[in-house]
């Protein structure tokens, strides 16, 4: 999977994945965080963040939405990510490097089950 394939089309704008994880891991909860493209019928994709929290901060909608409104203050409103997923670990290479292909898989195959 190259860089290009983690790029994200949210209502025609592009979103590097890289930018919105930044934003994401300034927040003090964050341990981790992963930006994936999930498939939507209006705007094509919607930004969706996988984040590992730190220990002591627990998973909560008032947690998702203070780090959505953080993002969304640091980049422009189209780079925020609309859904957030709080998970234990993020799958990765054995080198460490996030594997983003298998959360876009998931995220798609959540999308399939929801409709």
């Amino acid at each position: 999977a190259g860089r290009d394939d983690d790029i994200i089309t949210t209502a025609g704008y592009r979103v590097g994945p890289t930018d919105v994880e930044n934003s994401v891991m300034t927040h003090p909860a964050v341990a981790e965080s992963a930006a994936v493209g999930q498939p939507d019928e209006i705007r094509g994709e919607v930004i969706k963040s996988y984040i590992v929290l730190r220990d002591g901060f627990e998973p909560s909608d008032a947690l998702a939405e203070e780090i959505r409104q953080q993002v969304r203050e640091r980049l422009s409103t189209h780079a925020f990510p609309r859904v957030i997923e709080f998970v234990d670990e993020l799958p990765k290479t054995p080198s460490g490097k996030i594997q983003r292909f298998k959360l876009r898989a998931q995220a798609a195959e959540q999308v399939r089950d929801n409709s």
